[in-house]
């Protein structure tokens, strides 16, 4: 029993002394580790002799074998030591010696395993800490915290934040302190002031300061360590690699140029006054302005509806000027109509909106701006009207009207801007018809085709035809002696005649025209929205549609009598009988001569006599009309079956007809969009 308990005491002896030894530096682990160890010896060998060595070795070999514990390389030992041994670890830290340990020293660490006492304390891998919980169903706590809010008493908080202001300063200098810089061997000292309410703005001042030194210092670190690097460079491929670190480190310093410029910008700005901080800087962003505007009409100011707020934005530059509008539009797929060139419509571009007309057009393969009459189905368009300029790519939405009783839907299209104050030529076809006055051998003098001198002078060069299919050109205007009658004759002078030259020689009855492109003038018109000026029940209204006013005038369409659609008809033609010279008769076979038959006045006897049947052939004559009176009977009634037939299979046609459109309109429609899909991918990958 008392070796038991002997050797009971030596183990404790043992443990304890490797709680200090963990606890403990890595110099006194071994100091005490040997003076433990030769005291435990003495006392072995004074008492038990070498039955303790065993022991030795058996505690040499678990320290050994003990894995280290990952957790406390990465996240640290549990702080559940003592106020004392806590204060011993960290000065020992806080030495220079401890920055670099000699190799082998940091697996002592490792092996000190866990303490005893730590078994119960928390993971500091979880994050948690319940020292800082409070307890918020106390009334004391909810009091404390009660002038926080809106409802409390904000006094004592401003007092508080003024004391907390004045310190600021103390608490930069006992933060950053006196420092000396190793490369320029500058010495800073710290310009704290020992008196608490000092001034908000001098320290402001000392810390924007300080913050530019830093900066400052920063800058000419990595500038010099730039230069080092240069100098190191051996190789090419450091030579590449140094280029885009130097590209990238050329960026970087000009942001850090532009950050120490705008810090010195600030801190300069920071000692002026308001006024005269505004006069240079200008309003900041979160300032309260009050905005007064001159000559404003009077019915904004009656008519103010303050359920309507007026927002306030601002102009770029070229968005004051007023010009051409190129725009990309799509007639939107909801709204029933299709829109008609030259029908005014709203547009919403930006901050304004106006009431103007477009012209709408299409871009063909050769670069011509081709007029459209009617927007298309499911294609994008050209639009081109005057109005306030717009930066390309800004979006636009049209309406019609801006009445709200609407059945139908009221965005008429969409847009982007294109280009803008860029007046595109736009073009249509055009037809002149004229007819020959005066004709020579492939020369003729062409009227009412042209009004004037200057016209053919316009036109001239350009290709003429006629409707027999020859072709010609226009030369120059006529001579006023040689296209005009003479005046002793009391012909009057006349201008727009044309002289041209054919491949033949035309006729005196043919028709000639001219098929050329005209420029289209964009009308300069705009009306902008003065919504604000009326009261909110009321509607604007701005300029009608021609199809608005014919409804409400109760007018007609106008029919154009020659844009009608009328049946052909052509007087029959009489031409002479073929003449044979005899010189040519005589040389043609016998099969191509003609064959005169002189004309008799009296007919023939065969013509003449009559002819007396006998009864045999009379009952066979009525029996051959019989027999064709049936057959022409059978005919009608075949021909009528025929015509119900063919009536029946047209209007199987029509059908059949109808579905195959409706299917080609559906195919022709998910080709349109498929291709608009695409120009959209290209149009975005070129963006």
């Amino acid at each position: 029993m008392v070796t038991d308990d002997k050797d009971s005491g030596d183990e404790d002896d043992s443990d304890s002394s490797d709680d200090d030894n963990t606890e403990n530096g890595d110099d006194e682990y071994a100091s005490s580790h040997s003076d433990s160890s030769a005291d435990d010896e003495e006392d072995n060998e004074d008492e038990m002799g070498n039955l303790s060595k065993w022991k030795e070795s058996l505690s040499e070999r678990t320290a050994a074998r003990r894995k280290i514990n990952l957790m406390q390389l990465v996240y640290g030992k549990p702080e559940s030591k003592s106020s004392d041994e806590m204060k011993e670890i960290s000065d020992e830290g806080s030495e220079d010696d401890e920055f670099f340990k000699p190799k082998g020293e940091g697996n002592k660490i490792s092996q000190e395993g866990i303490h005893e006492n730590d078994v119960d304390v928390d993971d500091c891998s979880k994050f948690l800490s319940n020292v800082s919980l409070k307890d918020w169903s106390s009334d004391d706590m909810v009091a404390s915290i009660r002038d926080r809010f809106v409802t409390g008493d904000w006094s004592k908080a401003s007092l508080r934040n003024q004391l907390s202001k004045g310190t600021d300063g103390d608490e930069d200098d006992e933060a950053f302190g006196d420092f000396e810089d190793l490369e320029t061997g500058q010495k800073y000292e710290s310009h704290g002031t020992d008196e608490v309410g000092g001034s908000r703005k001098d320290n402001d001042l000392a810390a924007e300061e300080r913050k530019l030194k830093k900066l400052a210092l920063r800058a000419k670190f990595d500038a010099q360590l730039d230069g080092s690097d240069e100098g190191n460079d051996g190789n090419d491929e450091t030579k590449v690699s140094r280029g885009q670190t130097n590209a990238s480190g050329f960026y970087d310093k000009l942001k850090e140029e532009m950050e120490l410029r705008k810090q010195v910008n600030i801190a300069e700005l920071n000692e002026l006054d308001e006024v005269t901080r505004v006069e240079i800087e200008g309003y900041r962003t979160g300032s309260y302005l009050r905005l007064e505007f001159r000559d404003v009409p009077f019915e904004m100011v009656e008519n103010f509806d303050p359920c309507h707020p007026i927002l306030v934005g601002g102009l770029a530059l070229g968005e004051e000027n007023v010009g051409y509008m190129q725009v990309r539009l799509k007639r939107h797929r909801w709204h029933k109509k299709v829109l008609k060139t030259r029908d005014p419509i709203i547009v919403s571009i930006g901050w304004r909106r106006y009431q103007t007309v477009p012209i709408y057009a299409i871009e063909d393969h050769n670069g011509r701006h081709r007029m459209l009459k009617y927007t298309p189905e499911h294609m994008h368009c050209l639009a081109m009207f005057w109005g306030p300029l717009a930066p390309p790519h800004t979006g636009v939405v049209a309406i019609q009207n801006l009445s709200s009783n609407q059945a139908s839907f009221r965005i008429t299209a969409t847009a982007t801007v294109m280009e803008f104050n860029h007046a595109a030529r736009i073009v249509k076809k055009i037809k002149l018809v004229g007819y020959a006055c005066k004709i020579f051998k492939k020369t003729a003098f062409i009227e009412e085709m042209f009004t004037s001198n200057l016209e053919i002078a316009r036109f001239e060069g350009a290709a003429i035809r006629t409707v027999s299919g020859i072709r010609g050109q226009v030369k120059k205007a006529a001579k006023e002696e040689i296209g005009n009658k003479s005046k002793k004759k009391g012909g009057p002078t006349r201008e727009g005649i044309a002289r041209c030259t054919f491949e033949d020689k035309i006729k005196k009855g043919d028709i000639v025209f001219l098929r050329a492109w005209t420029q289209v003038e964009v009308p300069q018109f705009y009306n902008p929205l003065t919504t604000a000026l009326q009261p909110r029940n009321e509607t604007w209204q701005g300029m009608k549609t021609v199809s608005e006013l014919r409804w409400e005038k109760n007018l007609p369409v106008p029919v154009n009598k020659d844009s009608l659609y009328k049946p052909i008809e052509r007087k029959q033609r009489k031409f002479n009988p073929l003449v044979i010279p005899k010189s040519l008769q005589a040389a043609l076979p016998f099969a191509s001569k003609p064959k005169d038959i002189p004309f008799r006045k009296r007919s023939l006897l065969e013509n003449r006599r009559a002819v007396v049947m006998e009864p045999k052939e009379r009952k066979v004559h009525a029996l051959v009309q019989h027999l064709q009176l049936i057959r022409s009977e059978k005919m009608k009634k075949q021909k009528i079956k025929d015509d119900v037939k063919r009536k029946a299979r047209a209007v199987e046609l029509a059908k059949e007809e109808q579905i195959s459109k409706k299917r080609q309109r559906e195919e022709r429609r998910g080709r349109y969009i498929e291709q608009e899909k695409q120009n959209k991918k290209i149009r975005r990958t070129e963006s």
